[in-house]
């Protein structure tokens, strides 16, 4: 393979193993991944004439500088990576912050390039929060590779840190508010002395004041191109060299034709200068991205307030003493002491101390819960009043709560039907009005136009597809966010897209309509004993058990009992003031009983029976409660046109009582998973739209036959990371408000879309028609993208209202 030259920049190809691709039915080869990469973008694209017609070798992508590439590798360390990087099937997966993105074309660009690398498994970017989710091979790749490839596209990759993401943010504003003050104040200046050209305020203005006006704009103007517009030809030309065109192209070749023109007018001759459009087309277009970025980041969008929830220290717990020490450094096992006020940095469990947390960056709850000892807390959870000590499951990225942000960062970065349609009709748009232009153009010269080059440049500027960029992933962004503080975290990208025309939502019993776990309902007394003594006898018996029916008494007060013995699948047995007490199923107290057993009404449940060697004392019923919202969620979602159907494995007699308490029609009870299934195959072929809520393993096959599954909080693992959402807090009233909230977020998006299209379809003949001047086409483009951003955020400002019209919901087959 030595002598071969790179098919794309025409260096030498000297690596081994070499690095070659087939194209046409040739193989080409090429000096790195980088050159191939983008060659693979252009072939993909339909560009291949690039090849044939050019006149020199393509540019290389740039090289970073020896300092940068060591930056990089040390990013390969394990002991660095073990606080942003987690194992997952297959691979590792790492949550990156991005630099440079300016629109949607960019994260095409990022994301086709780096899928091209051996070992990627996936990426992915969020256009709102500029952050990337990398999955890849560590045994075919490193993560250094890929950032570099990213870095010689223009672009900048580090490891997501919420306090340095929130510090870059606010480094980013003032940067760009000092931008836009420049560009305002070069707009003011160069206005002052072009309006009494432009209507003839002053006449008969000598040459020598005309020329004063021109040189005064050009010292005005020059600032504003080199320092306020800076960003836009970075990008431009960052765009031109990857041979992929962006917003930016037209815009940089408007502001800098409008400025050449003028400078050569002003150095040597002729009608008109441009500068006042030059000032005004940055000022408008900065501005327009200011209050874009300004309000995205006010409505909490960036994530980085939910990701603040994790301390970056915890307080190490050795020999009495603590000892702050960095939170990826804590290993499972260690012991760890949060203080009162103290957001939890690990998943663990409570060793000593009891206290209340407020878990609102987990469930979305507001509510604080108890906690003692033995019982799980997870990071993001802030302390109430008493210190905590804490023994450590799991620490860094393996947390619950670095979960859900890498949950909510695939979600957002994962692009539906309608966004990646509007990213094509962007780019083919731009394409159109960079060949359209000079053709306008040539044409108002032919027709002796003085305004011709006016013309053109409106053409390029009004014509910008800002808004058609933005009218879906701010939209999808927002709504997403507005979900998980209602605690219905969405894990799949078609959710949201999907939820609106549900029309049947089909429940499971056990864990989700009602609360999993046993309680005592009631009670009889049937010998010399109260029911308060019989149930306080009950419990000193059983709290030497951990059976699950055990514990239903291990809250209540207890008496003493001596001689406990375990009678394995029966019950317990024991002394109390010096008599035997027997306690369990009905079976097995009659071993142990000489009397004959008593008549009990047990309506449901199940029964434990108490009673000495003779004579029964008591019976009590256990049984599993029904959610305190379950019957009001099921009223608003019939009232709201959407059938609702209990199906169970459970006993029948059991399910119906269940199904009559909440008034769900339809229930079905000792359904194995198979039948769950064939029903929920049936309600699809008789045309239903279906969410299936459960919570159990058992609930996987019928949750994958659903069109939308959602899992309890309390579900499984497995079950959560197999559903399309998961019920955060359990509050089953949410589930309307996830169907709501999708309905409009696709309204929204529609109102984006035909607003954006309305607007371009409509800005383009009359700017051709020259009836748009340069600086309206400014102020109408970055109007058009305001208009999008500004009501896609009404999503996030809407769940106040949320609940209060459950007629509305029945729309959904018109939506």
């Amino acid at each position: 393979m030595s002598g071969l030259k790179c098919f794309h920049c025409g260096e030498p190809a000297d690596g081994h193993p070499p690095i070659t691709l087939e194209l046409d039915g040739e193989t080409r080869p090429f000096c790195c991944q980088g050159c191939k990469a983008v060659c693979e973008t252009i072939h993909n694209e339909g560009l291949t004439g690039f090849y044939q017609f050019r006149t020199e070798p393509a540019v290389t992508p740039r090289e970073l500088t020896r300092s940068e590439t060591d930056r990089l590798k040390e990013l390969d360390h394990p002991l660095v990576q073990k606080s942003f990087v987690v194992p997952v099937k297959g691979g590792q997966e790492a949550n990156l912050l991005i630099s440079g993105i300016t629109c949607a074309a960019c994260i095409w660009l990022l994301e086709n390039h780096l899928k091209q690398h051996p070992g990627v498994q996936a990426f992915s970017i969020n256009h709102s929060t500029q952050r990337a989710r990398l999955v890849w091979a560590q045994d075919q790749t490193r993560l250094s590779d890929l950032l570099i490839a990213i870095h010689q596209l223009g672009y900048t990759a580090r490891p997501y840190q919420a306090d340095e993401a929130e510090q870059t943010l606010k480094a980013e504003h003032r940067t760009m508010l000092i931008r836009l003050l420049v560009a305002g104040a070069g707009s003011f200046q160069t206005m002052m002395l072009a309006f009494p050209l432009y209507f003839e305020l002053i006449s008969e203005l000598s040459p020598e004041y005309v020329s004063f006006f021109r040189w005064f704009s050009l010292i005005v103007a020059t600032p504003v191109l080199l320092y306020s517009a800076r960003p836009f030809f970075e990008n431009a030309w960052r765009d031109l060299t990857t041979r992929h065109l962006t917003m930016d192209v037209p815009v940089a070749i408007a502001i800098g034709l409008a400025y050449v023109a003028s400078a050569w007018v002003t150095v040597f001759g002729g009608e008109e200068v441009y500068f006042e459009s030059v000032c005004m087309f940055t000022f408008f277009l900065l501005l327009g991205r200011y209050v874009e970025v300004q309000a995205r980041y006010r409505a909490g969008l960036t994530g980085g307030a939910l990701a603040g929830f994790q301390p970056t220290v915890a307080a190490m717990v050795r020999d009495g003493e603590t000892d702050l020490v960095p939170a990826h450094e804590v290993k499972p096992g260690d012991i760890i002491r949060v203080r009162p006020g103290e957001t939890l940095p690990v998943d663990g469990e409570i060793v000593s101390g009891e206290s209340t947390l407020n878990e609102a960056a987990l469930t979305g709850e507001y509510l604080p819960e108890s906690r003692g000892p033995g019982d799980t807390v997870h990071a993001g959870s802030i302390n109430g009043e008493n210190p905590l000590d804490i023994r450590v499951v799991k620490a860094g990225a393996e947390t619950r709560l670095s979960g859900i942000l890498r949950i909510l960062d695939r979600v957002q970065s994962e692009k539906p039907p309608v966004a990646r349609l509007a990213d094509r009709i962007a780019g083919k748009f731009i394409r159109q009005v960079l060949i359209l232009t000079p053709l306008v153009w040539g044409g108002w010269v032919l027709a002796g136009a003085g305004n011709a080059f006016d013309i053109a440049l409106s053409v390029l500027v009004v014509t910008c597809p800002c808004a058609l960029s933005l009218a879906t992933p701010t939209a999808l962004t927002s709504a997403t966010m507005r979900l998980r503080k209602l605690g219905f975290l969405p894990t799949k990208g078609h959710t949201l897209e999907s939820l609106y025309s549900i029309d049947t939502v089909v429940f499971d019993k056990t864990g989700t309509l009602t609360r999993g776990e046993l309680t005592l309902t009631g009670s009889q007394a049937f010998g010399d004993m109260d029911q308060a003594s019989c149930q306080k006898l009950a419990a000193g018996l059983e709290k030497h058990s951990e059976h699950p029916i055990a514990r239903v008494f291990h809250e209540c007060a207890s008496v003493a009992v001596e001689n406990v013995n375990n009678h394995l699948g029966g019950g317990l047995s024991g002394t109390f003031n010096g008599k035997p007490v027997f306690i369990g199923h009905k079976a097995f107290v009659e071993q142990h009983t000489s009397a004959p057993p008593p008549q009990a009404d047990i309506a449901s449940g199940m029964e434990i029976w108490l009673a000495t060697a003779d004579q029964w004392l008591a019976s009590f019923q256990l049984d599993d409660q029904i959610r305190e919202d379950a019957a009001q969620a099921i009223k608003a979602l019939n009232a709201a046109g959407i059938r609702t159907l209990l199906l169970s494995g459970d006993r029948s007699a059991h399910v119906q009582q269940v199904a009559e308490a909440l008034g769900i029609e339809t229930a079905i009870g000792e359904a194995s998973p198979e039948q769950k299934l064939a029903v929920l195959d049936q309600l699809r072929d008789e045309g239903h739209k279906v969410m299936m809520v459960g919570d159990g393993l058992n609930d996987l096959p019928s949750m994958a036959g659903a069109g939308i599954s959602v899992a309890m909080g309390t579900a499984a693992d497995l079950t959560q990371l197999k559903a399309d959402a998961v019920l955060m807090n359990g509050q089953l009233m949410q589930l309307l408000e996830a169907i709501k909230a999708s309905q409009q977020t696709r309204r929204i998006i529609r109102q984006n879309m035909l607003w954006a299209l309305a607007y371009n379809v409509a800005a383009l003949p009359l700017a051709a028609a020259g009836l748009v001047t340069p600086w309206m086409a400014a102020i109408g483009m970055s109007a058009s993208s305001l208009v999008v951003v500004l009501n896609a955020l009404r999503l996030g400002t809407s769940s106040k209202r949320s609940g209060q019209e459950p007629d509305t919901v029945g729309s959904h087959a018109t939506a």
